[in-house]
């Protein structure tokens, strides 16, 4: 929230600009354009012009489109896949050049090798890209560690807020649901993995969003990987 949301307000114009010509880029506005597209009938919604060629001006005009629709998007704090999939590739660009790396807190690289050791299968879910995933943990501030994970969930398997999502993960990883434990910040989600007969611990971390006292007392609260006494599954 204090970095990398900042990081692309402040500097998805520049990068636009840098790397419009690029195909990727282009695929990535194309979504955006989609996008904006199914939005048209939301208030506030910001539409993307095609371009037709026609000079810098234009140029500015379209990008500066792409950025107004970003900064609303992001207003709104939406998942949209191609909003991440822009995301994604502006921090790849940040986390290369060192700009920004992925801070993780000092439990869970001892408590995620100690899992693994006892057998344990570690997968990342997030509403951020699997691209985005990748980024965070292969320029940690614990250097590379994405070889503590088993795999990577974004939102195509569905919204974290959405039972049957935790269904298809669990069919994915050929696990049965209340064979996973998922561990979140945010009770939507909780109770969404809930309903998909799911284990929930509830994380409060500095800097999380706070917690009704009805939350707190229904939901299992760790405030540390350390916390947690998970079963060996061997």
């Amino acid at each position: 929230q204090e970095t990398l949301f900042p990081y692309i307000k402040d500097n998805v114009k520049n990068f636009l600009y840098a790397h419009w010509e690029e195909e990727e880029c282009q695929r990535d506005v194309g979504l955006l354009r989609k996008q904006a597209q199914e939005d048209s009938g939301l208030d506030g919604a910001v539409p993307i012009p095609l371009e037709s060629g026609s000079g810098e001006e234009e140029l500015e005009r379209v990008i500066q489109a792409v950025v107004d629709n970003v900064h609303w998007q992001m207003s709104l704090d939406r998942k949209t896949t191609a909003l991440k999939q822009l995301q994604g590739h502006i921090w790849r660009a940040a986390y290369a050049t060192g700009h920004i790396k992925g801070e993780v807190f000092e439990d869970v690289v001892p408590s995620i090798r100690k899992w693994r050791e006892a057998g344990m299968k570690v997968y990342i879910y997030s509403s951020g890209s699997i691209e985005a995933q990748k980024l965070l943990f292969g320029y940690s501030t614990e250097g590379d560690i994405l070889e503590l994970f088993d795999g990577h969930f974004d939102t195509k398997i569905g919204p974290k807020v959405e039972s049957e999502s935790y269904r298809r993960i669990a069919a994915s990883i050929g696990c049965a649901t209340n064979n996973i434990l998922f561990l979140t910040d945010v009770p939507r989600e909780a109770s969404a993995a809930e309903e998909a007969d799911t284990h929930v611990a509830v994380v409060t971390r500095p800097g999380n969003a706070g917690l009704t006292d009805d939350e707190k007392s229904y939901y299992s609260l760790i405030s540390s990987f350390t916390e947690l006494f998970l079963p060996s599954s061997a």
